[in-house]
Order: C-alpha cells, then structure tokens, then sequence
C-alpha cells in the first residue's frame, strides 16, 4: 500500500509539471500582446519594442518558462504586467473567495447527493428513482450560465427574493455574505448534486449485482439494511472518487459561474487578467487552478488505496 501511495504522489508531481508546460504554451500562444495593449492603438513601433525589452518579452521562451518555473517553486507567481504588483498578492484573496464559495456548495451537495444516490439505488425501478435519474440528466446537460440566468430570472427578478449579483467585499458579515453568495451556490449544487447522485446510484447497483448481495437477500435481510450495511460501504472507493472529482470541479470550473454573477473570485480574475493580455497573472491564475484539481484527484486515488482491502492488505506472492 505505501508503495502504491508513493508512486501516485510521484505521477501527482509529474502531472503538476506537465500543467505548468500546458499553461505557459497555452499562454503563449494567446493572440494580442500585453504591450500593445498597455500602450493602446496609436504606440509606435519603437515605443512597443522599448516596452516589450522592459517587460522581458523580448527573451526567448524557454528562458521566460524556466524563470517561472524556478519563481513558482519558491512561491512567486511573478508580477502583473498591467499594474506592477505582485500576482501572488493579487491572487491568493480571490482564491480564498473561490475556496469559500466552493465550502458553501460542498457541504450542501456532497452529503445530499450522496444520499439520494443511495435512496434511488434502494428504490430502483420506482417513481423516485426515476425522477431523481431524470432531473438529475436534466442538470447535467444544461449549461452553468443558463441555468445561472433562469436562477436571476426566478429569484432575482420576478420576485427579488436574492441579489442578482454576488458582490462581496472585506469584512462582511456572515448573513450579508450568504445572501450575496446563494444564487452562485445554487448553480454549483444542482450541477455537483447531480453528477455525484447519477455515479453514487450507479456505483451502489453494480455493487448490488454482486452474488454475496443475493446472498443477504436470501437471507431474508431488507433492501435498505442490504444497501447500507453490505453495498454502500463496498462502493466507497468509487463514491469517494466521484466526490472528489467534483470538489476539483467546484474549485476550478467556476469561471463561468463567477463571471455570470460577478463574484470577486479567482475564475474572474482570471477572465480579467486575459481580457488584459498580463500573462503572469493568466498563468498564476491557471497554475493555481491546475494545482488544485491534480492534488485533489491525487488525494481521492490515495482515498480509494485506502478503502479498497485488496491493496491495503495485498496477496504475498506465491501464495
């Protein structure tokens, strides 16, 4: 087992490596140029080149990625072309805003998914399960934006139950904060909920499937001692996978919800920084964000290790 968590935290930093090329090829290849925007449509040629030498743009790109790579590894982010302060200073306050928006969804949708993917296992084939499948179908095709704009419309709007905009600053209250926040959480709960209902059924029923299921069935246990007892905790590897996945999703698929609502997170400030050209704010944003979803996967498969027998408890050879 420990060998098997060392070599997932091993291919854990080689895939974090990988995410650091992706993202400074990806920013590289971004059409327009920091300069020419900060020095607008009327620069002249020479004012552009004098501007790209003062930025280091100029310098070849292998050199511009291994100087990031070294800062990041000591904690700098590099500074923003645009105003000249430092990205982690930049960064690290919408993080934490992005962090706490996804703690507000998480503790909603992760325990309620869970537990009505489990309710529509026990009552497979009935009405509950079939509406749970096809509401939870129904949010998982529709699009964060759209269903972010039917919530504005519904309980903004028409009735002005919520605030259409998350506008959030420093030192607000607890309650203030939680009005401003709830329709972006919304968006982010149907959308997890719904992904982690449809894989905790489907888990649960392949477990169900299994011959010491039908051996408890014949034992005269009931279907839902059957479901928690013997099939749920058997399906924890999965479920915690799943859970997993979209707790990285809720950290780092919130750019389009956040710019629906002009939350003050970190997709937004990475929507900024390209609208901007500042490629180390880009990059810091999108460094951070792949940062947290690799460790994230990485802890869930180290999770999954742990709660599957076989590999915490592994055969000797030859045996």
């Amino acid at each position: 087992m420990t060998t098997l968590i060392l070599k997932r935290f091993a291919l854990g930093l080689f895939t974090l490596w990988l995410v650091s090329v992706l993202v400074f090829a990806g920013t590289e290849i971004l059409p327009g140029d920091v300069a020419g925007a900060l020095l607008g449509q009327n620069a002249t040629p020479e004012s552009l080149a004098a501007l790209r030498t003062q930025l280091g743009l100029d310098e070849p790109a292998l050199m511009r990625y291994l100087g990031w790579l070294g800062g990041i590894t000591h904690g700098d982010l590099g500074q923003s072309l645009a105003n000249h302060r430092p990205v982690a200073e930049l960064l690290w306050p919408r993080f934490w805003n992005t962090m706490a928006l996804a703690a507000y969804a998480g503790v909603i949708a992760i325990p309620l998914a869970v537990s009505l993917g489990i309710l529509a296992a026990a009552r497979r084939g009935r009405f509950f399960d079939r509406f749970a499948n096809i509401a939870a179908l129904a949010l998982v095709s529709l699009p964060e934006y759209f269903l972010g704009l039917l919530l504005i419309l519904g309980l903004s709007v028409r009735t002005g139950w919520l605030p259409s905009l998350a506008d959030t600053y420093e030192g607000m209250g607890l309650a203030a904060w939680v009005k401003a926040t709830t329709l972006p959480m919304l968006v982010l709960v149907m959308v997890t909920m719904a992904q982690i209902l449809r894989m905790t059924r489907t888990t649960v029923l392949g477990v169900m499937d299994q011959p010491y299921i039908e051996t408890a069935f014949l034992k005269g246990l009931r279907n839902g001692r059957v479901v928690l007892r013997h099939a749920t905790p058997n399906a924890a590897a999965p479920i915690v996978n799943v859970v997993s996945f979209n707790i990285a999703y809720l950290i780092t698929g919130v750019v389009l919800v956040e710019a629906v609502f002009n939350y003050n997170g970190l997709g937004r400030f990475m929507v900024d920084a390209v609208s901007k050209r500042d490629l180390p704010m880009v990059q810091g944003a999108a460094i951070v964000f792949g940062a947290a979803y690799v460790v994230l996967n990485m802890i869930a498969d180290i999770a999954a290790i742990a709660l599957n027998p076989r590999l915490r408890h592994p055969r000797a050879k030859g045996a």
